[in-house]
């Protein structure tokens, strides 16, 4: 009612309530994976005993079945993997690593690495020095299939994944490229 199009509930659509309340607004849904409750952090190693891509990939296919059943058209369903919630950085990075598996369940993954605690735990760097490691994790998760990117810095972002999709075809290059003499260069200090 209040014009939201979409819902990203970091619960998981663990209330009922919310999965029908997107099918009756035809909000889209942004399902993200959790297994515990939000902001409690998690770091046991046997939490996923048959691995946390298998354990992610069957919770997906049954809260989409149960989202469908409340009346959500699977069409307006993107997958978030979760990384960080829940999950050691060990096992961000896993997962992060199968992507390839969660993207065949057909539905648009989305790719929140910006500054997680497993890019700071692999560079043993703070939350604002971890541009680089970050753009590392979203170029693996769009070569995996994401294609809906969180991120923080923006512009860099960007950058980086315009860049990518030159270098892997994914989108044309004028043969007539060139670069503006105005940006060829910094200015002289």
């Amino acid at each position: 009612r209040a014009g939201a199009a979409i819902v990203n509930d970091i619960s998981g659509f663990a209330d009922p309530a919310m999965a029908e309340v997107c099918a009756s607004s035809g909000a889209g849904v942004v399902l993200m994976h959790t297994s515990t409750p939000p902001k409690q952090v998690r770091w046991e190693e046997d939490d996923y005993p048959g691995g946390v891509v298998a354990d992610v990939r069957g919770w997906f296919e049954d809260r989409m079945g149960e989202l469908e059943a409340a009346g959500v058209a699977r069409e307006a369903i993107v997958l978030d993997p979760g990384l960080d919630f829940g999950k050691t950085p060990a096992q961000s990075v896993e997962l992060l690593a199968g992507f390839v598996e969660l993207a065949a369940l057909g539905r648009p993954l989305f790719a929140a690495a910006s500054r997680k605690d497993f890019v700071g735990a692999l560079t043993n760097r703070p939350p604002r020095q971890r541009l680089a490691g970050t753009l590392a994790a979203v170029g693996w998760a769009v070569a995996a299939g994401a294609k809906v990117i969180r991120a923080h810095d923006v512009a860099e972002t960007r950058d980086y994944l315009t860049v990518l999709a030159a270098l892997n075809g994914w989108t044309d290059v004028d043969p007539g490229l060139r670069i503006a003499e105005e940006i060829r260069r910094e200015p002289a200090a």
